[in-house]
């Protein structure tokens, strides 16, 4: 497990980020399909959706050197799940996908995983994506020192998807 990170609010919703194991892949499957099942339902973007993917999928992402998922803790409980890419080779770190199960969101917990990988891998020379219309998602990265790259990529008529970098 990695450290603990204080709560912005001073109470007790402090995560750890915990290594996901090959065991573990089939929760972290389901959990990914639960989390996203709203926003697949509401954008209909099943070419692309993280809540469209099959275990496979997410099995391959897994094998890959480069990758490595965490499971959010807060106590025993898994309020979501972190991916990063990290490939070593001076290309941008990725962190794809995030989320927290519905029942935990608007805690402050994907931020505090955010800056929990930044702790590990380092703060500068990441790059992700989001969907343009959560506006949400848009607040909290930016808010965290990613700023729009200016790439926006149509997918359907109700969603586009924006790039971030943090440097």
């Amino acid at each position: 497990m990695y450290g603990v990170t204080e709560s912005p609010k001073g109470d007790d919703m402090s995560i750890e980020l915990k290594a996901v194991k090959r065991d573990d892949i089939e929760t972290v499957w389901k959990m990914q399909i639960e989390a996203f099942s709203d926003l697949l339902q509401k954008y209909q973007d099943y070419d692309i959706s993280p809540g469209a993917e099959g275990m496979d999928k997410v099995m391959a992402r897994f094998e890959q050197p480069w990758t490595t998922y965490y499971f959010i803790m807060h106590g025993d409980e898994k309020v979501g799940a972190i991916r990063v890419v990290d490939k070593k080779d001076g290309s941008r770190k990725r962190i794809s996908p995030v989320w927290i199960m519905s029942e935990y969101r608007n805690k402050g917990y994907a931020r505090q995983a955010i800056l929990e990988v930044e702790k590990i891998y380092g703060s500068d020379n990441w790059c992700l994506d989001t969907i343009l219309q959560e506006k949400g998602n848009l607040h909290l990265y930016e808010k965290l020192g990613y700023h729009q790259t200016g790439k926006v990529e149509r997918i359907n008529d109700r969603m586009d998807i924006v790039f971030y970098e943090k440097d």
